[in-house]
């Protein structure tokens, strides 16, 4: 501001323009020499050191390498090989030689063989091998020198089936770039916000991308210290990719050729990361991004930098009507300990009971403003049963005032799947159809009702029966008659925000419900889903009704081969129906709950549910189990299943063959309660007081187990660790501690339930949104749906959360849908949200009911 105020001088004597002159340079000198300490400060702090937990380390920048590996069910999950987080975000990954220039997920990965790391080398080795080809090679990572060597040795030279196509990539976020510009030797640019190529056809009539940029040394953002970043290439060359051209989830890519005739060290990069000195992240203040009742606990968790000083402090502000804020209460916060990366501390506010709006702040950190109301929950699940789950509906179209969601999809379901297939998306077909068809045959019937698994269009069996299991309990146990949707069925038609008389969760029911049965009644038995025929269609994102023509395919080639299928425009659903007991089982538990919702509904429906059910169980007890695994499609652990099955019948028909069967299962039980408890816990009313005494003696042990929790993590809630976000583990924790409160009260309390709200609403590791698109100040608005092309939302959609980055790092983006482990919306998640949401409410009513009488 002082240079541009002398520069707007206009009229000076002779004397004072020199004076200005020499203050001009003086300063801009000055400027020069503050900037170059500056940079010099950030860029050569701190050396990079090969931490405990096995990556390279210095404030504000981490460089892993191989700490996470290949996902071993959707392979290309973005997170592996070389990974940088850089002042605390994630920026870039899968450094590693990969054989097209922008991989997308189904295009090949290497096999890891071993890693070393020598703390006292700063070196992390990694080998690996593509074993389809005989190749093996070395990535080496060594930080000297200010910055990460990173290296790609051959003991032999590249086989030459794998020249021009072998190359070392790095992949770079695209939203951490988006307008800001690159250098490229001496030539300048700016990162596309949408990709618009190059692009080029091969010899071979394939599509592939060119790059924007070639040379020897990248620097990304030059003019960001917080995110700039230099490659310098040595006896090779960078190209610069946008990986988007191809797909919508790609990484800007950078890439350097192997040479087809060298060995040892053939491509070397030198790569250092700005860093500001003393970088700290800012302290989150995770809480309940919905509120809390007066009655609950309400405990935020604070979230710090392991070099952060607590300010062991947090005051709660009460906000007027006239917008002025007071503090209301000001307390110490309780350190917790270290989790992953972070330090936590924990602000008890439990003694605030009035109703009104607060915020939360911690040195000068401010939340968004919460609610404390007795009806803070009472809304909570509207969006997630009013419009998620009709968007999800299949074989519908789905209106909403001017928006279209989707036309009819899929009403030329399905033909059978090929034998001895292994498909994507973790389907399969053995050696037999199991089936009535043959492959390529059309099943018909299949064009019924059901739900799109996720954010794609597949019909997951186990995710449908979930799905109609926990609706038709949420339907008995809280009396929901919430009608704000119209489901036409003769019509094909939905119509969101436009009551029709009926109950919403009922026709929800009979949706899932009716593509259950339709596959025994086909098929004779549940088979593993539905799924489109060929990548191109099935990574198709938009409306779903323009993945097929609707017109079923009579004709089909003969070869399996997809593009055979695209060329004869036969772009019809496959079914894969192998037989599965534990499907099986876990299909008549969805039947046999349903049939009780549906009684006084649809009674021909609920009549044709249980005589199915009942005839399955019998048939599967005269013959031993068919076991066929598959990924996760064709259902869970034959044991369990069957429980579940057998309690679903017994509470629907009261017969003790169903209630002799769970008394065999006990030992079972016994050995995998967390599993069981829910089920269990179900079948209690309906059992004698021998098995409910067995079931008693559990309980304890259960509880010792959520109690070391909270030893576990600051916010007492089982986090998953896997390439998968937990909330759904979560929730379904969350409901079973619901159940068992309502059972025995006197050994379980209400906090249990609440936890696991609180976490899906914002009280979670690294941030405090809330995982549900729409509830909430602060909410999921960039998810993994079918409109995640247009970096958006559906509301009511529950997202998986958090994904730790091993070895430490918690991270869900809100500004990149496609990581589906962080973002992806799955059907089961949101029914059984709407179920915890409800079961909060009950408890919460008890509660008010047991002080009312005091």
């Amino acid at each position: 501001m002082l240079y541009n105020k002398f520069t707007t001088i206009k009229e000076t004597k002779l004397s004072d323009r020199i004076l200005l002159k020499t203050l001009r340079f003086s300063f801009s000198l000055f400027l020069i020499l503050t900037n170059q300490f500056y940079i010099y400060n950030q860029t050569e702090g701190d050396s990079i050191e090969l931490n405990e937990k096995g990556y390279f380390e210095k404030r504000g920048l981490n460089v892993l390498v191989f700490s996470n590996m290949y996902d071993g069910l959707f392979s290309d999950s973005k997170i592996s090989g070389v990974e940088i987080i850089h002042h605390g975000i994630r920026t870039a990954t899968n450094g590693d030689v990969r054989l097209n220039p922008t991989p997308g997920q189904w295009d090949p990965i290497p096999e890891f063989v071993s890693r070393n790391t020598s703390p006292e080398e700063k070196m992390i080795e990694v080998l690996l091998k593509y074993a389809a080809y005989e190749f093996k090679y070395c990535i080496k990572a060594e930080a000297r020198d200010g910055g990460i060597y990173l290296s790609v040795i051959l003991d032999t030279p590249l086989p030459e089936v794998l020249s021009g196509k072998a190359g070392f990539n790095l992949e770079f976020l695209p939203p951490a770039y988006f307008e800001k510009t690159f250098i490229m030797d001496e030539t300048t640019g700016i990162f596309p916000l949408y990709p618009s190529g190059p692009m080029t056809i091969n010899r071979s009539a394939k599509i592939d991308p060119l790059p924007f940029a070639s040379g020897k040394e990248l620097v990304f953002s030059p003019e960001d210290p917080a995110s700039r970043i230099t490659i310098q290439a040595q006896d090779c060359e960078l190209h610069l990719y946008d990986g988007r051209n191809q797909a919508q989830n790609g990484w800007y890519v950078v890439r350097s050729l192997i040479p087809s005739d060298r060995t040892g060290k053939v491509i070397q990069w030198f790569l250092t990361a700005n860093t500001w000195p003393g970088w700290i992240r800012q302290p989150v203040i995770t809480h309940s991004q919905a509120g809390y009742h007066p009655a609950q606990e309400k405990i935020a968790v604070i979230e710090l930098d392991k070099n952060d000083t607590a300010k062991r402090t947090a005051c709660l502000f009460c906000v007027s009507d006239d917008g002025k804020a007071s503090v209301v209460f000001k307390a110490g916060t309780e350190p917790w300990g270290n989790y992953l990366r972070y330090a936590y501390e924990k602000f008890d506010f439990s003694s605030i009971q009035k109703e009104g709006l607060y915020f939360i702040e911690y040195g000068d950190i401010r939340t968004r403003s919460f609610r404390i109301a007795k009806d803070v929950y009472k809304e909570a699940w509207y969006l997630s049963l009013d419009v998620f789950m009709p968007v999800q509906m299949d074989h519908m179209f789905v209106n909403e005032a001017y928006r279209v969601w989707h036309g009819a999809s899929h009403l030329d379901d399905a033909l059978q799947a090929p034998v001895n297939y292994e498909h994507f998306d973790l389907y399969a077909q053995g050696p037999s159809t199991d089936s009535p068809y043959k492959p390529g045959e059309h099943i018909p019937g299949l064009n019924v009702g059901g739900w799109y698994d996720a954010g794609d269009f597949d019909i997951r069996t186990q995710t449908q029966y979930a799905s109609v299991q926990i609706l038709v309990h949420a339907w008995e146990s809280f009396g929901i008659r919430r009608d704000e949707t119209t489901v036409d069925k003769t019509r094909k038609y939905v119509d969101i925000h436009v009551p029709d008389g009926i109950p919403d969760i009922l026709q929800q029911i009979e949706h899932g419900t009716l593509a259950l049965i339709a596959q025994h009644k086909a098929v004779g038995h549940a088979i593993p889903g539905i799924i489109a025929p060929d990548l191109p269609q099935y990574t198709h994102l938009g409306d779903a009704s323009a993945t097929t023509d609707n017109l079923v395919c009579n004709t089909p080639p003969k070869s399996f081969d997809w593009r055979e299928f695209i060329a004869c425009d036969c772009d019809d659903r496959w079914a894969f129906t192998c037989r599965s007991t534990p499907l099986n089982y876990g299909s008549i538990a969805a039947l046999a709950a349903a049939s009780r919702a549906l009684r006084g509904y649809n009674d021909n429906l609920a009549t044709e549910c249980l005589a199915i059910a009942q005839k399955v169980w019998h048939d599967e007890h005269q013959h031993k189990p068919d076991i066929f695994y598959v990924g996760n499609t064709t259902g869970g652990p034959l044991e369990l299943e069957e429980f579940k099955a057998a309690v679903e019948l017994l509470i629907t028909t009261k017969e003790s063959v169903y209630a002799q069967r769970i008394t065999e299962l006990l030992p079972v039980i016994k050995r995998w309660f967390a599993w069981f408890a829910a089920p269990a816990l179900l079948a209690l009313p309906h059992m004698d007081a021998s098995y409910q005494s067995e079931i008693r003696k559990l309980v304890p042990g259960y509880k010792h187990f959520t109690d070391s929790l909270n030893v576990k993590n600051p916010f007492g809630v089982p986090i998953s660790t896997g390439g998968w976000g937990g909330n759904g583990q979560v929730v379904h924790n969350a409901i079973t501690g619901y159940l068992l409160n309502q059972a025995f009260p006197d050994i379980i309390g209400p906090e249990y339930v609440f936890k696991g709200l609180h976490y899906i609403f914002g009280c979670h590791p690294g941030s405090d949104i809330s995982f549900v698109s729409g509830v909430g100040t602060h909410s999921k608005k960039v998810a993994y749906g079918n409109n995640r092309a247009d970096f958006t939302f559906i509301a009511g959609g529950v997202v998986p959360g958090v994904l730790i980055i091993q070895p430490d790092f918690p991270e869900n983006k809100e500004d990149w849908p496609f990581l589906w482990g962080e973002n992806e919306y799955v059907i089961e998640l949101a029914a059984s949200y709407i179920y915890l949401v409800n079961a909060t409410i009950d408890l919460l009513s008890e509660i008010e009911q047991e002080e009312g009488k005091r």
